[in-house]
């Protein structure tokens, strides 16, 4: 099953269970899938999905961010299962430690030795762990080890 397809159905298992989180954050994704479509004249695909889904985890963490500095608990806790719904949808995601791993062949593979190389680290990490990783982390990565 593609990833449209289940898309499509845990929306449809969404309104049924009558969960409102879910059915809203499913619906964004697919809007956004839509959007790209009609503006590319072009068919996602499921890779192509992932970088949608792994944007609006994206976005709805840096929300997450703001609404905790905001004290609004509420919001704080329909974006964490928000969070939780589009997760799903993305990769097992890599741990800390696999992470550095791929980081520091990058930075061998560059010869990199100063900030300056920053570039070209990230030009060769973030295609291998495609919605496997969030950015933040790599960019941490590489900062503790140059």
């Amino acid at each position: 099953m593609s990833l449209k397809e289940q898309l499509a159905a845990d929306l449809k298992q969404s309104m049924k269970d009558k969960d409102k989180i879910a059915k809203s954050a499913i619906t964004l994704v697919r809007a956004a899938i839509l959007q790209i479509e009609k503006d590319e004249k072009k068919e996602l695909f499921d890779d192509d999905i992932i970088d949608v889904v792994s944007k609006q985890v994206k976005q709805r963490k840096d929300a997450l961010s703001d609404f905790q500095k905001g004290n609004r608990q509420d919001l704080v806790e329909q974006t964490e299962r928000e969070i939780e719904v589009l997760t799903k949808y993305l990769p097992q995601q890599l741990s800390e430690d696999e992470l550095k791993v791929v980081v520091l062949n990058a930075i061998n593979e560059v010869g990199a030795t100063s900030m300056k190389d920053m570039g070209k680290i990230m030009s060769i990490v973030m295609p291998q762990i495609k919605g496997r990783a969030d950015g933040k982390m790599v960019n941490k990565i590489v900062k503790e080890n140059l």
